[in-house]
């Protein structure tokens, strides 16, 4: 592989990851706007979204370094998925569940683009940016697994204030009428 192929490899890496990151935080700015039943959740967004943005900058920085610069169709494009995602399951009485297990998945897609990130950096020869990536990649870590941790007591928890606020299924007032006209006659 010639070092011009290396370099145009990289680059396509470096706007992908950073579209990635686009998505990412978009979703999780849409989710902590309404997460009031889950403050755990919320604050590991609240911080991961500040980690993302640093994320971004180190992409940005190594973009800079080759005189490149992000994809805005990639951004753009990346930004308006992340928004759908979260948007689509705001109606879902499970939105919290769905919103986690999304989460998850992209903490996982990010700790697999850092990681041939860092490939592609050694390849095209830019020593100075592994660093910055392996921060991030520590950072998509720790997050997968403060995510992976939170699944369980979540779940719970929105068995619970499911169950305590559960309106009464159609079946059951059919039954309950059924009951009070039996029992008056």
């Amino acid at each position: 592989m010639t070092t011009e192929t290396a370099r145009s490899l990289y680059i396509t890496a470096l706007r992908n990851t950073h579209g990635l990151e686009e998505q990412s935080l978009q979703a999780m700015e849409r989710q902590v706007e309404r997460l009031e039943h889950y403050p755990e959740l919320e604050r590991a967004l609240r911080r991961h979204i500040a980690e993302t943005k640093q994320q971004r900058e180190r992409i940005d920085a190594a973009l800079a370094s080759m005189d490149e610069s992000a994809s805005a169709v990639k951004e753009a494009v990346m930004g308006f998925v992340g928004n759908l995602a979260a948007a689509a399951h705001m109606p879902a009485q499970d939105e919290i569940l769905k919103n986690i297990f999304v989460n998850q998945g992209l903490e996982n897609y990010e700790i697999a683009a850092y990681k041939s990130l860092l490939v592609f950096a050694e390849a095209a020869g830019d020593t100075k940016s592994l660093a910055s990536f392996k921060q991030s990649l520590n950072e998509e870590e720790a997050m997968a697994s403060e995510i992976n941790a939170m699944i369980d007591p979540i779940t719970r928890r929105y068995l619970s204030l499911t169950l305590r606020v559960r309106p009464e299924s159609h079946d059951a007032r059919a039954r309950r009428r059924t009951r009070i006209m039996t029992d008056a006659a």
